[in-house]
């Protein structure tokens, strides 16, 4: 079986659309349906559900991705190793990270790293904790920027550590003390990221024992802010996210002091490509002033 039809599949699930797949890899959509339709036939049975809608996978075709994936891996692995050693340094890194990451440090580690390593690609998926955990194990990206800890499954390398800290209306009655406890914002209205994107929170008011009474679930941590902005509740922020960002909050340490810590996540870091390897250390030599 050709690798090139095992890419169009996984770049087909990827892409949830055959026509955004075939702009992706630089093919016709016609091209696009007659590898996936001789996959399926050399296979023995269908991978694919086409609708209006899009495209969904068969089970077949949810059992056997993790396997095609991991054979894209190793062939990646090893084209790198074969230009590594005829002094090349090429590939494709794949890294999934939590928003805060995407503004504040990929951009800088992002173009110092390609300014050294000019023909290698990097692809990034931006989502949320649950998303990144779910794209480590199903094999979608090579690593991801997490908060730790996570899944016992993952082998992970802490990078830094983060202050959660507490934002008010700038008018706000507790916004004149220098630290607020969480137990002050139960009568409030309090603003939080969605499921799947709130672990820090929700672990630190399980830790605490307090209860606070959600009224806003977002997605973006700067549509927090906004809503804080404009009187409509409190909430909590990673210290990360305020940095270099213009805001109108009231911004509170939290006593006791709380964070949360942000790392990276792989199934194996042993066995990564060597463009992956590479920059790994890349983030821990920039960030090495910041590692916990």
């Amino acid at each position: 079986m050709s690798l090139a039809k095992y890419e169009v599949f996984s770049t087909v699930v990827e892409m949830g659309s055959l026509t955004k797949a075939a702009e992706s890899l630089n093919l016709t959509q016609s091209a696009v349906s007659y590898s996936i339709a001789n996959l399926e036939s050399e296979l023995g049975f269908p991978l694919l559900i086409r609708s209006r809608s899009g495209i969904t996978l068969t089970s077949n075709g949810q059992s056997i991705l993790k396997s095609i994936r991991n054979v894209l891996h190793w062939n990646e692995k090893l084209k790198q190793q074969a230009a590594s050693i005829n002094g090349l340094e090429v590939g494709t890194i794949r890294i999934g990270a939590i928003t805060s990451v995407c503004i504040q440090w990929l951009p800088g580690l992002m173009k110092n790293f390609k300014q050294e390593f000019p023909l290698i690609e990097i692809k990034i998926f931006q989502g949320g904790y649950q998303d990144i955990e779910e794209w480590i194990t199903n094999g979608v990206i090579d690593f991801g920027f997490i908060t730790l800890p996570t899944m016992q499954s993952f082998e992970t390398i802490p990078l830094k550590k983060d202050r959660i800290l507490c934002i008010l209306p700038h008018n706000h009655p507790l916004g004149n003390q220098d630290k607020i406890r969480l137990e002050q914002l139960e009568n409030e209205s309090f603003i939080t990221l969605k499921s799947g994107y709130n672990h820090d929170i929700k672990r630190i008011l399980k830790e605490s024992g307090v209860t606070l009474k959600n009224r806003f679930e977002m997605t973006d941590d700067q549509a927090i802010i906004a809503m804080v902005e404009n009187e409509l509740g409190v909430s909590t922020i990673p210290e990360l996210v305020l940095q270099g960002m213009p805001h109108k909050v009231r911004v509170l340490n939290l006593e006791p002091e709380q964070h949360r810590i942000i790392g990276i996540g792989a199934t194996s870091l042993k066995e990564i490509s060597p463009a992956t390897k590479k920059f790994i250390e890349y983030v821990k030599k920039l960030l090495g002033s910041n590692l916990v």
